[in-house]
């Protein structure tokens, strides 16, 4: 039994009524990427997933351009029948979402401290609407590198959509004028100066607004006021974590994972 499968009983998930999110990199963080993909599709309406930068680099993978490495696991997954299939999937999934009804947003590695979670949630939009057009190859030849460091409203083309991208999908820290800093990965009280946490530099932006985001395996689980980090580094061989939504208290549940 995989480590999700056992979750989903510790949780005693009923698909005929319960819906669950997804916070990212559903691929290469596991032996099985293709089970997990198939599963989810598999949801449909029952399922809401947010890309994470993993799902984003199997994209550009499928599409060859850039080359498959061992580390990454996806052997099968690149060979697997259905792999057209699979790849229309993610592509056409969200980089972000909010339900009004739970007061949630979920991002894969949060929300940038300069924005706005309105401002986030359009922005977002943005990168959606390229994946999903006939634009997403050129989109994805242009997704790697590490600037634009700082946000601009002034930005455009592929500049603006990478910074966008990796300020959802790879942000962990910022400078103190919000540059984003993509290196560092420890955490917080190991990280040089003046690198803070993101989360640490405008939480007003947020309101009591809960946001959950995953991505920083070394954090951990993070439960703090209205932001709550899920990722447990089960790749690791540490914990899977679920997250009871309509909990006001964020009851999260772990199951111990083999690396």
């Amino acid at each position: 039994m995989s480590c999700l499968e056992r979750l989903l009983d510790k949780i005693c998930y009923t698909p005929a009524s319960d819906c669950l999110w997804f916070v990212g990199d559903l691929i290469s963080r596991g032996p099985d990427s293709e089970a997990v993909l198939r599963f989810i599709k598999s949801l449909k309406d029952q399922a809401t997933v947010v890309l994470g930068n993993h799902d984003l680099h199997f994209l550009a993978l499928s599409a060859g351009l850039h080359q498959n490495k061992t580390a990454n696991r996806l052997d099968r997954l690149l060979q697997a029948p259905d792999l057209d299939e699979l790849t229309d999937f993610v592509r056409h999934l969200p980089l972000a979402h909010f339900d009004s009804d739970l007061n949630a947003a979920m991002f894969h590695a949060g929300l940038y401290p300069g924005w706005s979670l309105h401002q986030g949630l359009s922005l977002a939009r943005e990168v959606e609407n390229i994946l999903r057009s006939d634009q997403w190859l050129d989109f994805l030849a242009h997704m790697y590198g590490n600037t634009p460091a700082r946000w601009s409203d002034q930005l455009t083309g592929w500049g603006r959509l990478r910074f966008i991208t990796n300020a959802l999908t790879r942000m962990r820290y910022c400078t103190p004028d919000l540059s984003l800093e993509l290196q560092f990965k420890g955490l917080p009280a190991a990280a040089p100066a003046p690198l803070k946490p993101w989360f640490d530099l405008n939480r007003q932006s947020l309101g009591n607004t809960r946001l959950i985001f995953g991505h920083w395996s070394d954090l951990g689980i993070y439960n703090q006021r209205t932001l709550y980090g899920l990722d447990g580094g089960c790749v690791w061989g540490r914990q899977l974590a679920a997250m009871h939504l309509q909990s006001e208290n964020g009851n999260i549940v772990t199951v111990s994972c083999d690396r």
